[in-house]
């Protein structure tokens, strides 16, 4: 009874934890059909139908029903947006001749309107991805405008510097923003993953292709219409919804300078391709990961049980950084999967509107599918099926129960696939040495997690660990503040921080012949 009782008061502190926004406790009522306001390609801050007249599907993933239809954007639509983009970083225009500080006041009211349409863009996230709307309002929209925030209060503190160079010279530099920018953000965080690309880009002076995902367009087309609200000028800022072939026509694009990119990692690699064959065009690549949680036999169990869950049921197990290859200390394994497989079952899974809802749908039926494919691939490997490990079928939608498998080995596909939902890994571990090769045994290297009162230990496993974050005590904590980003496959490149600001700028050295230096 004790344990049940601290189970839940750790459950309702971790919605504490991740509901910094919403004060008083209670948070609005979202709009469960908020009115779809915007479906065409928005450059030079007008709208715009397609040029081929295409148009794609927006769909529910709660009730598999059409929300709208999107105007789609072809390689036409893609020249005529990045020639709107260079028109707007032209030498003497109104983006260029901007002062620094100005630049910032815009992210800051850009943030302040996304904070107004709060509850708005939480609902119609919610609409359109499937998260839940507490999720949405608590997590997702407080982020993005703090990560705004934090970018507008960079833009006139990144500088160059003086340089000591030897002879008879004046030597600085300047950090100059890269150009044209193209980015191609993900469907799991949209809202969220816009401001993450728009933040640092804008803050340097650069200007801006984006393609969002074709399942998640509807909140990055608002947001673009806040864009020009606000005050940027013509062409600084363009939304270009599309398919894949939108984003391809986008990395092939000669005249573009930089490609940011957050996604698999498949697709990682032909945007890098794409600049390799075209113009050497610099990227920055967020991609997949297969990130180990280790469990030490000292953690507090109930904590270590919660936070687990949490590290990979989080917005449905779609989260790039998921927990999903969890070890555990022998002496406590069979304990903590018990419980693990207890609280699985437990997790409250519907509609996402309803404030009770833990676990929406899975995005598409295409990624629905393949999860239930590798739920399969572990039953027939032999690994223990414990909770969950089938679509919840009294539900409309792309609905996947929460999941659980024990007796996990390395060489599954369970164990090495990123299966991006809602399926938790438990795998047996004794030694520390044994455990940092074998969470290093992967392609990826995005995050990892560490749980343990004992901190030389942990010290000991953060500098084995081959992960661009790692979490001590926690798990899926992000802020505008930290760098995030990847090893290995998991990209290259940091989003978020001081470090983002690099991603958007270039140095150039300037030295200049004096007839007297003196120190």
């Amino acid at each position: 009874m004790l344990r049940i009782l601290k189970a839940a008061i750790l459950r309702e502190q971790f919605k504490k934890n991740y509901a910094t926004a919403a004060k008083p406790a209670t948070i609005p009522k979202p709009q469960t059909s908020p009115e779809v306001l915007y479906t065409d390609l928005f450059v030079n801050n007008v709208w715009h139908k397609s040029e081929a007249g295409r148009t794609f599907e927006s769909l529910n993933p709660a009730t598999e029903e059409v929300i709208a239809e999107v105007q789609l954007a072809g390689a036409e639509d893609v020249s005529f947006a990045v020639k709107a983009a260079r028109q707007a970083f032209q030498m003497g225009s109104p983006w260029r001749r901007m002062d620094a500080s100005d630049r910032g006041r815009l992210l800051y009211r850009l943030a302040d309107l996304m904070e107004r349409d709060q509850v708005y863009l939480a609902s119609l996230e919610t609409l359109d991805n499937g998260k839940p709307y507490s999720m949405s309002y608590n997590v997702d929209l407080p982020l993005a405008i703090k990560n705004l925030r934090y970018f507008a209060g960079w833009a006139d503190k990144t500088q160059g510097k003086t340089i000591p160079m030897d002879g008879e010279f004046f030597t600085y530099t300047r950090h100059e923003p890269v150009g044209v920018c193209g980015q191609i953000i993900p469907w799991n965080f949209p809202i969220l993953m816009m401001a993450w690309k728009l933040g640092p880009a804008l803050a340097t002076g650069n200007t801006i292709i984006l393609k969002p995902a074709e399942q998640t367009t509807l909140t990055a087309l608002y947001i673009a219409q806040l864009v020009k609200e606000v005050g940027f000028p013509e062409g600084v800022v363009n939304v270009l919804p599309g398919l894949g072939d939108t984003g391809a026509h986008l990395a092939n694009q000669p005249d573009v300078d930089k490609v940011a990119f957050t996604g698999s990692t498949e697709v990682g690699k032909l945007i890098q391709l794409a600049s390799g064959i075209t113009n050497l065009k610099r990227v920055t690549l967020e991609l997949g990961g297969k990130s180990p949680n280790i469990i030490l036999a000292d953690a507090d169990l109930d904590y270590a049980v919660e936070m687990a869950h949490f590290g990979l049921f989080f917005n449905m197990g779609q989260c790039c950084c998921a927990g999903s290859r969890t070890f555990v200390e022998d002496k406590i394994y069979d304990e903590f999967v018990e419980r693990s497989a207890e609280r699985a079952k437990k997790r409250i899974v519907g509609n996402p509107f309803e404030s009770s809802t833990e676990q929406g749908p899975q995005i598409s039926q295409e990624q629905m599918l393949k999860i239930l494919c590798l739920i399969e691939r572990g039953k027939e490997q032999g690994a223990k099926l414990v909770a969950g490990g089938n679509r919840s079928e009294d539900l409309p939608g792309y609905f996947v129960q929460p999941t659980v498998f024990a007796d996990v080995h390395d060489n599954m596909a369970i164990a090495r696939e990123e299966i991006f939902g809602p399926v938790q890994q438990l795998m047996r571990f004794k030694q520390l040495d044994e455990v940092i090769v074998r969470a290093n045994n992967s392609k990826y290297g995005l995050a990892a997690g560490i749980f343990t009162k004992d901190l030389d230990k942990a010290n000991y496993l953060v500098n084995g660990l081959r992960a661009g974050t790692v979490w001590v005590n926690t798990y899926n904590v992000l802020g505008a503040q930290a760098p995030f980003g990847g090893y290995k496959m998991s990209g290259h490149g940091r989003e978020n921080g001081e470090y983002a600001l690099s991603n958007y700028t270039e140095v150039k050295s300037v030295i200049v012949k004096v007839p007297q230096k003196n120190s």
